[in-house]
C-alpha cells in the first residue's frame, strides 16, 4: 500500500475476537489475548510506517472488570509483560494511557507510568491504550470536573460548550479519530469514544483480532479513503471546498 494523503491521522480500534479465536482452537481465552498482543505489535509498526499519527486501542473496558477473575488476571499480566520498550523505541512511538488507572493493580500502574515517561520524547506516532476505560465513565468524570469548576467560579455555566467538554475528556491531548475499526464481526461501538467518534468513519470486519493483518489494515484505510467526510454539509459543498483549496 502506498502512503498518501488519505491516510487517517488517527485510527481507533476495537480489538475484538480474541476469546472466540482461542475457543475455535480449543484453547483458553488467555491464549487468544496472548496472540492479540503480537497483532498489536505488527499493527503498531505498520501504522507508524504508513504515517498514522495516533493509534488508540480499546484494550480493557470498565465493564470487563465483570469478567471471570482468572481472565482479568491474565489480561493484567499481559499488560505487564507486553509493554516492551523495543516496540516503542524501535518505531519512535510515544505511549499513552486513557482510563481509570486507579482501579488497576499497583504494579500495572507503575509499569504504565514508567513506559509513558520513557517514551515521552518519541514523536513518530502516539499509541494510546484505553485501559479500564468507557465513554460513560469518561463523560461522567468530565461533567463532575466542569461542575466543580463552575461551583468554584472558575467557569461560567453559560460559557460551557462542546470545546469545554472536549477539554475535560481524557483524550484532550489528541484529535478525534478519523477512522474506527472493529474486528470480530460485531456491529457496535461498545461504549468506546462515544463523544469523539461523532463524525468518524466506521469500518467493521469479521476477522478476529489475532488474525488481523497488515493487509486487513490496508483494506480498512482504502475503504476510508473512498469516503467523503461531509460533517453535516452537502456533497456539493464539500466538493466546492476541495476545489478552492487548489
Amino acid at each position: 500500500m502506498q502512503e498518501n494523503n488519505s491516510i487517517p491521522r488517527h485510527i481507533a480500534i476495537i480489538m475484538d475476537g480474541n476469546g472466540r479465536w482461542a475457543a475455535e482452537k480449543g484453547k483458553p481465552r488467555s491464549f487468544g489475548h496472548q496472540a492479540g498482543v503480537e497483532t498489536v505489535r505488527r499493527i503498531t509498526s505498520e501504522c507508524t510506517r504508513l504515517g498514522v499519527k495516533y493509534l488508540t486501542l480499546y484494550t480493557f473496558s470498565t465493564e470487563n472488570w465483570n469478567r471471570p477473575a482468572d481472565e482479568v488476571a491474565a489480561i493484567m499480566g499481559l499488560v505487564l509483560t507486553s509493554l516492551e520498550d523495543e516496540i516503542f523505541m524501535k518505531n519512535n512511538v510515544r505511549f499513552r494511557v486513557i482510563g481509570d488507572m486507579e482501579r488497576l493493580p499497583v504494579e500495572v500502574q507503575q509499569k504504565l507510568r514508567s513506559t509513558m515517561e520513557h517514551t515521552a520524547s518519541n514523536d513518530a506516532m502516539t499509541m494510546v491504550v484505553a485501559l479500564s476505560y468507557s465513554s460513560r465513565w469518561e463523560i461522567t468524570r468530565a461533567a463532575r470536573m466542569i461542575s466543580k469548576e463552575a461551583v468554584e467560579g472558575k467557569i461560567n455555566s453559560d460559557d460551557i460548550d462542546e470545546q469545554t467538554i472536549s477539554q475535560h475528556l481524557v483524550t484532550n491531548f489528541m484529535p478525534d479519530p478519523d477512522l474506527l475499526i472493529r474486528t470480530g464481526g460485531e456491529l457496535r461501538v461498545s461504549n468506546y469514544l462515544l463523544w469523539q467518534i461523532a463524525y468518524s468513519e466506521l469500518y467493521f470486519c469479521d476477522t478476529y483480532w489475532p488474525d488481523f493483518s497488515e493487509d486487513d489494515l490496508h483494506k480498512a484505510i482504502e475503504s476510508y479513503s473512498r469516503r467523503q467526510r461531509r460533517y453535516g454539509k452537502t456533497e456539493d459543498q464539500v466538493e466546492n471546498e476541495e476545489t478552492t483549496k487548489y
